[in-house]
């Protein structure tokens, strides 16, 4: 098992930064690629970023590319979301989840692992 815990969020104004945490534990956290979703009200639950279980690999999905990044520390076995450039739209509750090194590109299913969120809420 793998146990996930999110922090960082919190009430921001537009255009104000945030930077999100996501602590592991239970297992080996360089055995997982990481991944940051968010769940606005009344929305499905949508892809951020991903990043590779060595950190060299990254993607994001392209409207937030530019503003969002996505880094881990294996060291401190945390992943991390910075926000810039917030808006009002990107309030939601950011979710880490955590799926097996071997995908490169895991869909939403091949997560096994999630956090219980935080919540981001940008005022306009």
């Amino acid at each position: 098992q793998v146990q996930l815990v999110e922090s960082g969020g919190g009430l921001v104004q537009a255009g104000g930064s945030l930077r999100l945490s996501c602590a592991a534990s239970g297992r080996t956290f360089s055995d997982y690629a990481m991944g940051w979703f968010r769940q606005a009200p009344e929305k499905e639950r949508e892809f951020v970023a991903h990043i590779s279980w060595s950190g060299i690999s990254t993607y994001y999905t392209a409207s937030l590319k530019g503003r969002f990044t996505i880094s881990r520390d294996n060291a401190k076995n945390t992943v991390y979301l910075q926000m810039n450039s917030l808006k009002p739209e990107d309030t939601a509750v950011y979710y880490c989840a955590a799926a097996p090194r071997g995908y490169s590109r895991p869909r939403r299913d091949q997560y096994d692992y999630w956090g219980q969120g935080t919540q981001v809420t940008v005022s306009s």
